[in-house]
Order: C-alpha cells, then sequence, then structure tokens
C-alpha cells in the first residue's frame, strides 16, 4: 500500500488499503453506512463489499445518477435515511462513487448533526483524481454548479484503480481532461508527456503512474492554500466556462455533456482568452486547442445562447464585486488567478475552439 499523507488525512492507494485500514474501519464507530448511486452500486458496490468483509454491519443508502441529483432534496433522502437509523456523530461514512457522490455525500455529511466522519472512495477516473481530493464538498442549486458547499476533509481516500475497469471510453476521457489541466497550469513536463502520447496513439492513454502524479500536483497545491484563498483557484483553469457550458447543457437544454468534455472546451476558450491577453503565444494556444480536440468529439451551441452561457459564469464562485474572475495561462506550466476578462473577449473564445461548432 503506497500512502500520500496530508496534513489532514491519508491518500492510500491499492486494493490492500482496505486491510490494512482495518482497524480503522472497526475501531470508534457506532456505525458504518456505505452511499451509492445506481452505477456505483451496478458496478462496484460488490466488488467493494469483498474488500471490507471484516464490517460484519453497515447499512447502505442507494441515491438516484447524475449530476441533475445534486441537489438538497436528494440531501433529504439522506438525511432522512439517516436518521432513520439513528445514526449520530461517531458514525462512518463510506462514499463509494465517482464526483457526484462524493460531493454530495461530503456536503451531507458535514452538514448533519454538525458533521459525521467519512471516506471517500472514488470509483471513477474523475473522482480519483480531483473530486474526491481537497475537502471541497458541495451541491447544486437553482441550476448553478456547487453553489452550496463547504470545505470539510475526509478522514481518508481510497485510490483503487480495479475501479477503472469499470469505465466506459467516454468516463475515461471525462477525468483525463483534469489530468491535462495539471499539466497545463503546473507541470510543463507532464503536458508533454500527454501531448507525445496523444500524438502518437491518438486516443486516450491513462496509467496509475498517472493517477499518482496528477494527485501528487493537486496535493501540494492545495497544502499551500487549503481553503481557496489565493493560490488554489488556479485549479479553476477551464472551470469558468465549463461550468458554464455543462450548467447550460443540463438544465437549458436537458441533455447530458460530461464534466471532463465542459473543462476541455473550457480550457481551450480559456488558452485563447490567455493568448488575447498576451500571456500565452498563438503557438502554444495552438498546441493546446490541437491537443485536447483529438480526444474530444465537437458540441453544437447556438450563437444566441453564449449570453445564456456567461449569465451563469456571472455566479461563478472565484467572482469578485460582481466581476467575473478567470484563472490563466501565464504560459504552458504556469497559471495565474484572479484575472478580469473583457466581455468581448469571453464572447469571442467560442468561436476558436476547434470544438464548438456555432449555430
Amino acid at each position: 500500500m503506497k500512502i500520500l499523507n496530508t496534513p489532514y488525512y491519508g491518500i492510500y492507494f491499492g486494493e490492500d488499503s482496505y486491510i490494512k485500514k482495518k482497524n480503522f474501519f472497526l475501531k470508534n464507530f457506532s456505525k458504518k453506512i456505505l452511499l451509492v448511486d445506481n452505477i456505483s452500486k451496478k458496478n462496484c458496490l460488490n466488488y467493494f463489499l469483498s474488500k471490507i468483509d471484516f464490517l460484519k454491519k453497515y447499512y447502505i443508502i442507494n441515491i438516484p445518477s447524475g449530476e441533475e441529483k445534486k441537489n438538497i432534496e436528494t440531501c433529504k433522502v439522506i438525511w432522512k435515511k439517516l436518521l432513520d437509523i439513528n445514526a449520530d456523530r461517531k458514525s462512518l461514512f463510506f462514499n463509494l462513487g465517482g464526483g457526484v457522490i462524493t460531493d454530495l455525500g461530503g456536503f451531507a455529511c458535514s452538514v448533519f448533526k454538525r458533521g459525521l466522519n467519512f471516506i471517500n472512495i472514488p470509483t471513477t477516473l474523475l473522482g480519483m483524481i480531483d473530486a474526491s481530493i481537497g475537502g471541497k464538498t458541495a451541491i447544486n442549486f437553482l441550476s448553478l454548479k456547487n453553489e452550496i458547499g463547504l470545505f470539510n476533509f475526509p478522514k481518508g481516500v481510497i485510490i483503487d484503480n480495479n475501479f477503472l475497469k469499470t469505465l466506459s471510453e467516454n468516463d475515461l476521457k471525462s477525468g483525463f481532461a483534469e489530468i491535462m489541466k495539471y499539466g497545463l497550469i503546473s507541470d510543463i513536463n507532464l503536458w508533454k508527456k500527454i501531448k507525445n502520447l496523444i500524438l502518437k496513439k491518438k486516443k486516450l492513454i491513462y496509467s496509475y503512474n498517472l493517477i499518482i502524479n496528477a494527485i501528487k500536483i493537486k496535493n501540494s497545491i492545495i497544502e499551500k492554500d487549503p481553503l481557496e484563498k489565493g493560490l488554489r483557484k488556479i485549479l479553476n483553469f477551464g472551470h469558468t466556462i465549463g461550468h458554464a457550458i455543462e450548467s447550460y447543457f443540463i438544465y437549458n437544454l436537458n441533455k447530458k455533456i460530461s464534466h471532463g468534455h465542459s473543462i476541455a472546451i473550457g480550457m481551450i476558450c480559456e488558452s485563447w482568452i490567455s493568448y488575447k491577453m498576451k500571456m500565452i503565444t498563438k503557438k502554444e494556444f495552438e498546441e493546446i486547442n490541437m491537443i485536447i480536440s483529438l480526444l474530444y468529439d465537437n458540441i453544437k451551441i447556438y450563437n444566441s445562447h453564449i449570453s445564456k452561457i456567461i449569465d451563469f459564469m456571472k455566479h461563478d464562485k472565484k467572482n469578485e464585486n460582481n466581476k467575473i474572475k478567470f484563472s490563466l495561462l501565464k504560459k504552458i506550466g504556469y497559471s495565474i488567478f484572479n484575472k478580469e476578462v473583457d466581455l468581448f473577449l469571453i464572447k469571442k473564445s467560442f468561436q476558436k475552439t476547434n470544438m464548438i461548432n456555432l449555430i
């Protein structure tokens, strides 16, 4: 078992993590509760239960799958079931699933009786390298992504790459966008490695070492700024536009688009903005645009709807004094935050990515 210790919790790698944490799971907790959604219940629960068969009694809470279910109504369902089983503050909660489960479960635990202990067991690539790491918990509210939430660190995170075998190509692509982001904002060597792999294979390639590398990058940033007062904001590169596109598809078009697909588009748009604001070069932007576009399908957006997408950006959590604030690239491998961007450039960026067909 490989362990990455943080000031707040441990990140445990490998399927032997369960037995290594056996004593921790068994002691000092009054009840054990497993939170799953329809997908993780079907694909991951039996495997997980086989690894924690030393737990003789536990409760399972099953909720519907989907980003649109990450809301207060689903929290009410969870809280009601916690009351039904008389869960107390000495209970231990296992969030078994992707980013929706770790975000939602972490939030539900954090406010129930002012806080239950919880452990994240991410079952998607996105969950492993992003959502389950860093202590952010949140739900969506009034079609705004992650609008209600708080920082609360888990008691631990278990990264078991056996869960990746259950994922589709699109699920893997969704997580891979965040790995590319880490290279662009913080590690030019990681970006070069990704670029070379994609150019040679022209398809998604991931490895356990790549996952560990990505987690280490994110963790190193969070250790310097755990509550996102400054530096941690660079992790939002691609997310100002990306989150707005994701919300627009789900709540305006009633269509599904993966988080990673949205962030991939956002990274290209925000890279173009970085270029026009004289930070990265035209060559760097063209490289980013080309590499990311090789992995993801184009989407169609109505030109007349760009203003609706920008309306979502106006509620972004990084904003200050009613100004949309961006995290942008200074160069590949280095980023800056709290950059105000002219509205004209934001609108124009939608025309500059290979991934958007404006109609």
